[in-house]
């Protein structure tokens, strides 16, 4: 995994405590010692400092010296651009990377076809007809055009229910025709 999923790993699990959240609670009001971060949490110093210490690892609390104690405070900066930074739209689908996103449309269609590559059964949820629905799309040219009977005929081969699954293409938004019935056409590539 590269530095950005070690970071954003390292940032949740920082705030994946409770008394970690509390802490930085206590400290969005004012600056506090150990001893009155234990008090309020009604835990020990040791464990106050251990969770102070995780904190600081990733900024987001920083120490000044004050007589015989260490202040803390809240490094509220560090946590709107840490925010920023990991929960942006562009930065949370990296964390899947790795992982094979098209596993689960792989497992519906074992699931649904035959050896053949013929709909076995069509799915009632929702989701899995989707994917079923996509598997079809497949059959289709992109930029072309096909008549009904042409549909129905591609249709036919994978599953009796030709005008169900033509309704179907339509209404996920994977064919559209002419108003009249008199053409069809593919208006989103295959997903799968």
């Amino acid at each position: 995994m590269d530095n950005s999923f070690d970071s954003l790993l390292a940032f949740f699990k920082a705030l994946g405590d409770a008394n970690r959240l509390k802490i930085i609670g206590v400290l969005a009001h004012k600056e506090a010692s150990v001893e009155e971060l234990a008090t309020i949490l009604e835990v020990s110093p040791s464990t106050t400092s251990h969770h102070l210490s995780k904190l600081a690892e990733i900024g987001l609390v920083s120490a000044r010296v004050d007589g015989y104690y260490n202040l803390y405070r809240l490094e509220t900066n560090t946590l709107e651009a840490m925010a920023q930074r990991f929960l942006a739209q562009e930065t949370l689908p990296n964390v899947a990377q790795d992982l094979d996103r098209k596993a689960y449309d792989r497992k519906v269609l074992r699931d649904y076809l035959n050896e053949d590559g013929s709909i076995r059964q069509l799915p009632t949820n929702q989701r899995k007809l989707d994917v079923v629905l996509a598997y079809i799309a497949e059959h289709f040219e992109h930029g072309q055009t096909y008549t009904e009977k042409e549909v129905n005929q591609v249709i036919g081969v994978l599953n009796e229910d030709i005008s169900g699954l033509r309704r179907d293409l339509i209404s996920f938004g994977y064919m559209d025709r002419e108003r009249d019935g008199s053409a069809y056409w593919l208006i989103n590539p295959p997903i799968l």
